[in-house]
């Protein structure tokens, strides 16, 4: 039982430190876009399409207040653009611009090349295996 549990903990330990290491990944690429961390997350979510702002701050985890301080300096930016809600005057949708969805590919893309680097060297069973792993975790959110 001592060994399942030692599994469990270090499989745990290393999806946390594979976390931190992905957030350093995504903070180091979105600087040299003038964009922080946040920011590139919030382009990057609104490529699929408009959300609102009570879904996109459930996505983001943030406060509305803080969403739409970021929002706004996005607007300002002429990356995002607010739309209104045809079924609710008093909301609207937040899409992107084509300059915003130009940098959230941008942003995505610098990402994704960073960790293709970092796994370079894994072997093709490994790089499987793996994204198999992860595509199953994530599916359980």
């Amino acid at each position: 039982m001592a060994t399942t549990t030692a599994r469990d903990q270090d499989l745990a330990s290393a999806l946390v430190q594979t976390m931190h290491r992905l957030q350093d990944v995504h903070a180091e690429s979105s600087r040299p876009l003038g964009l922080t961390p946040q920011q590139a997350h919030l382009l990057c979510v609104l490529l699929t399409g408009p959300l609102g702002m009570t879904e996109l701050s459930r996505i983001l985890g943030i406060e509305r207040s803080s969403l739409t301080s970021m929002v706004d300096r996005l607007e300002r930016r002429t990356l995002v653009a607010r739309i209104p809600n045809p079924s609710d005057r008093r909301a609207c949708h937040i899409e992107l611009t084509t300059a915003g969805k130009d940098l959230a590919h941008e942003a995505h893309d610098a990402v994704v090349a960073r960790i293709e680097t970092l796994t370079a060297d894994l072997p093709p069973a490994t790089r499987r295996t793996l994204t198999t792993a992860l595509q199953t975790i994530a599916a359980r959110t």
